[in-house]
């Protein structure tokens, strides 16, 4: 935030140092020798260009005296503002400023888009599985050396920071957030982003990494949704390919992860239409209308029901998971519209 402000003030403060100087120059010769506007402004571009030209008409005493102030004073003025314009432009700031611009003016417009903190390995992964479901995202990353590997549509969006800094996550629009990801390798910095958002945005879903077997308590206390330990899962899950290979690479196929050939969808109370909430599962008629499975539910207290009863009713802060192909779950969503 503080180079675009600083890239403001080095592109226009010398403009309106020549303008001012113009400004000054037009004034001084219509008062002094009565010049007509155009006139006034023709000269005052000749002297403070310093080309030579004759005076437009004789100039008087006061008017000789203004001019040789108007020279002195433009001088070194004019050659720092033309130097400071051309440099602004061929050093690539000029570039550096619209590209900042165009940014900000992105991220303005977007809402419900996923913040991404740390583009290492981790990072890298989420950003993949994002991509791949079409789902607007926003990086964040100090080093552009790792962004430059960014392969994706809206790969412009990357907000070059700290990410435990207020405005850089500002920046990025949190206020308009779905959801944030944080995946730095410290975990004293996770929990001071988890920290930063939760109070910027109540709403948001926090998901973070953890490195520490004690960090995860901490991280959910500040704020915290989820909180991913990637050594562990890793490890957890190549030990249950060994015990369960076949039944492991089915879910590894219905998750995020997996092909495009099926989907797993979940379906929140807010979602269903009015004049089926409140109702058992058997009046949705999910199977029968659309092709998909409802294969879980989660109750208003967070507990998790797998395969339930045509008799369950769908209450407010229930969730309803969905299997299906594509087609089925698109199905299902013009059903639930």
């Amino acid at each position: 935030m503080f180079s675009v402000v600083k890239s403001y003030y080095r592109f226009f403060i010398p403009l309106l140092i020549m303008l001012a100087l113009w400004l000054i120059g037009t004034i001084g010769y219509v008062l002094i020798d009565n010049y007509t506007w155009f006139d006034a402004i023709y000269m005052t571009i000749i002297t403070v260009a310093t080309v030579g030209y004759g005076e437009v008409q004789p100039l008087s005493d006061s008017g000789k005296i203004f001019t040789g102030f108007l020279i002195i004073t433009s001088f070194g003025t004019f050659a720092y503002a033309v130097s400071s314009i051309t440099k602004f432009v061929f050093d690539g700031e000029f570039n550096e400023f619209y590209k900042n611009r165009k940014l900000n003016a992105t991220i303005d417009k977007l809402t419900d888009h996923i913040i991404i903190c740390g583009y290492g390995r981790n990072g890298r992964q989420a950003a993949q599985v994002l991509k791949k479901h079409n789902k607007r995202f926003v990086v964040i990353e100090n080093d552009n050396k790792l962004t430059a590997t960014l392969n994706h549509k809206h790969s412009d969006l990357v907000v070059l920071g700290d990410g435990t800094q207020d405005e850089i996550l500002l920046k990025a629009g949190i206020m308009k957030a779905k959801a944030l990801i944080t995946t730095l390798p410290i975990d004293a910095d996770n929990l001071f982003i988890v920290l930063t958002a939760r109070n910027l945005n109540k709403n948001l879903t926090i998901i973070s990494r953890a490195s520490e077997d004690n960090s995860d308590t901490k991280l959910k206390i500040a704020g915290a949704n989820n909180v991913i330990m990637p050594d562990k899962v890793g490890g957890a899950h190549m030990a249950s390919l060994v015990m369960k290979p076949d039944v492991m690479e089915f879910i590894d196929n219905i998750t995020a992860e997996g092909g495009d050939n099926i989907g797993l969808e979940e379906i929140s109370f807010n979602n269903i239409p009015d004049a089926l909430k409140h109702k058992t599962l058997k009046d949705l008629e999910i199977r029968n209308k659309s092709g998909a499975n409802i294969i879980g539910y989660k109750t208003a207290d967070g507990k998790y029901i797998v395969n339930p009863s045509a008799d369950t009713k769908i209450i407010p802060d229930a969730k309803l998971f969905v299997l299906g192909t594509p087609e089925q779950i698109i199905a299902l969503k013009n059903l639930l519209s």
